[in-house]
């Protein structure tokens, strides 16, 4: 339900949230990178080099994804089998649904990898959820099914390749304008450097424990 649809309504509030590491319970943009791509040494040294201002969130995200030659269908197969969901977000879930409370995820990840995740781990139910994110394309000339076949398309043209305040500040001024009772709180819920710009636009935020890659 893009914006303003999910301000109809008048719910009490509107969930946007991180997808990996956030509703799951390992990041699947690392688990690839770790495993079918330059490891977790070089990984972590790029993100250290983010965190130090030394480089671009997209920058070392472009290399990340760069360094997996893997087909796209076999690297959502493989997190398929090895990423798993917060034990506690099912039922978060179905507690929003019944309480029409929208539930939006911003993600520094791609379409095809978090509604395949959301389906498997969520169920049907998973398809009410907004996803706003990056996108996996073919590169030129190769499709995705081949080694070496996709990369990554970002949201937009900021460091962060998907400047996830963007998506929120809509909903930021639009209930700026409201008083009282009508006016729904914003959450967010967030485990790492891409989640920064969006936790500034939002009432609360939760950052989740034990995370920060």
């Amino acid at each position: 339900m893009p914006f303003p649809n999910a301000l109809k309504g008048n719910p009490k509030c509107i969930f946007f949230t991180d997808f990996d590491g956030t509703i799951t319970l390992q990041d699947s943009n690392d688990y690839m990178t770790d495993n079918l791509g330059f490891g977790e040494a070089r990984r972590k040294q790029l993100n250290a080099d983010c965190l130090d201002g030394r480089a671009t969130f997209r920058d070392i995200f472009t290399e990340m994804l760069a360094s997996i030659s893997t087909p796209l269908p076999t690297c959502i197969d493989t997190l398929l089998a090895h990423i798993t969901l917060d034990p506690h977000f099912t039922t978060f879930f179905h507690w929003a649904t019944a309480h029409h409370i929208p539930v939006i995820v911003l993600s520094s990840g791609m379409h095809d990898i978090i509604h395949a995740l959301l389906a498997k781990l969520v169920g049907d139910e998973a398809s009410t959820i907004e996803i706003i994110c990056n996108d996996a394309v073919p590169r030129p000339g190769k499709t995705v099914d081949q080694p070496d076949g996709w990369t990554i398309r970002f949201h937009d043209d900021s460091g962060f390749g998907h400047d996830k305040s963007l998506a929120i500040r809509p909903y930021r001024e639009a209930v700026q304008k409201m008083v009282g009772a009508d006016r729904p709180v914003l959450l967010y819920a967030g485990d790492g450097v891409s989640d920064l710009s969006a936790a500034r636009e939002t009432d609360l935020l939760f950052a989740k424990r034990g995370r920060g890659g």
